[in-house]
């Protein structure tokens, strides 16, 4: 039997359901069956289940990311002002770690980005690193039974911590402070799988303004580790003189210069980093038709930009980087992409593609091959993805409605009739892969 059919007679029958009820902690998750647009029959990826978070509806979320080896998935969630934990065996909601600032408005209302938090989340062993919306990075036990927050550690910037990055023995991480001006990023000392908690600052690393000049809004994104190279990748959605002469921003109209990616060496790193320099193999690398927010290391040392016309109007592909060459390829079919993810366990990288032309969607292209496979329709504002490699699960939050949450939510149907709520959820798809498959690409 593959791995794909046992999942699916573990999830068939009233035995199955019985069992995720007796196995969530609050009443309020029990699983909800997908319909409409968001669970289409016709698509390889199809929507297994949804979880509901309990507490407020999902109106403000960010980034999420999955530990395997744990099976948790773990979420950033602004409504709750905390990291929502979900069980990936079972698909059930575990708890959520409360201790962050949340969501705070605008002056129209809406959410504030830039000073809510929780945002970046990753982890390594029983730690669970997470950015928040005053600057700080907070590091979590899982282990504790009580007060599991045991730093909080300031970057020295007046706005939120966004994404982060791990290395694969969990000892440096990196964080982008994307709203600051000019950005900047950190790069901490972490806690591998020691048992008390010793993180701290070890540099703040910035670019070159002649790359990156203050007062024209520009930002740092998704940082992403390769363990071949040793570096850390971080997306760059808009830089100067990409191509010469481009608006950046510092003129009228629509921006015209594309994106880089900013290439940091943790054992030799520079307080500012200039253009890319091949003998150092750091620096910036200017990209053609990029403008990149999300980065995930997939095969081969390849990295999934999620390019998006959020930044530049004609960025409407999506690039796949090599982090040994720096050379790219351009991907067509999906764009619009905030957080990517690649899942080892069937070899693709799954987009959320919140800016997607015609509407969000959760995007999925073949690693291997680098073409395009499809798009399955979410909520309004879904731009969140993580996956679970072992088994070959991806986890989509979905906004609650716009009528419950105001702005900010869904305006569309598609995230209600994923969730069977109207208060949000955490969607649940699953890839048709055979065993052997997915065994090679856990390997």
């Amino acid at each position: 039997m593959t791995r794909y059919s046992k999942l699916a007679a573990y999830f068939s029958g009233t035995v199955a359901t019985a069992l995720l009820g007796a196995a969530s902690v609050v009443p309020a998750t029990a699983a909800a069956p997908c319909m409409g647009p968001g669970a289409p029959t016709t698509t390889q990826t199809k929507c297994l289940t949804a979880i509901a978070i309990p507490g407020n509806p999902l109106r403000s979320y960010d980034i999420s990311w999955v530990n395997p080896n744990r099976g948790e998935y773990y979420l950033a969630d602004r409504s709750n002002a905390g990291i929502d934990i979900i069980d990936t065996t079972h698909l059930t909601f575990k708890r959520t770690i409360g201790g962050f600032v949340g969501i705070k408005l605008n002056a129209k209302g809406g959410v504030d980005n830039n000073h809510s938090g929780p945002d970046g989340v990753t982890s390594h062993s029983h730690w669970v690193y997470a950015g928040d919306g005053d600057s700080t990075l907070k590091v979590i036990d899982l282990f504790a039974t009580s007060n599991p927050i045991k730093q909080s550690i300031s970057t020295g910037g007046t706005t939120r911590l966004d994404e982060i990055a791990l290395t694969a023995d969990g000892r440096l991480l990196f964080g982008a402070n994307n709203a600051e001006d000019p950005p900047f990023g950190t790069l901490f000392e972490a806690n591998g799988n020691d048992h008390t908690s010793h993180v701290r600052v070890i540099i703040r690393v910035t670019v070159d303004p002649a790359i990156m000049p203050a007062g024209a809004g520009l930002s740092i994104e998704q940082p992403a580790w390769d363990q071949t190279t040793k570096r850390f990748y971080t997306s760059i959605p808009v830089i100067a003189d990409n191509p010469p002469g481009c608006n950046f921003g510092q003129l009228a109209g629509p921006v015209t210069c594309h994106g880089g990616v900013l290439v940091t060496d943790p054992h030799n790193p520079k307080a500012v980093e200039g253009a890319f320099n091949p003998a150092t193999h750091t620096g910036v690398v200017k990209l053609a038709a990029c403008g990149p927010n999300g980065a995930t290391v997939g095969v081969d040392d390849e990295l999934m930009l999620g390019c998006t016309p959020g930044n530049n109007p004609s960025d409407t592909q999506t690039t796949i980087f090599s982090a040994k060459t720096t050379q790219s390829v351009s991907v067509n079919g999906i764009t619009g992409s905030d957080e990517v993810y690649f899942n080892a366990g069937d070899r693709r990288y799954y987009l959320g593609a919140s800016k997607n032309p015609g509407g969000a969607v959760l995007g999925v292209v073949d690693a291997e091959t680098k073409f395009f496979i499809e798009k399955v329709p979410q909520s309004s504002g879904s731009h969140s993805v993580a996956a679970d490699s072992h088994h070959n699960l991806i986890f989509v939050p979905q906004n609650a409605p716009v009528a419950v949450v105001g702005t900010g939510g869904d305006t569309t149907a598609v995230g209600a009739g994923i969730c069977g709520t109207s208060n949000g959820c955490v969607a649940v798809y699953r890839h048709n892969v055979d065993e052997d498959d997915a065994d090679a690409g856990d390997r």
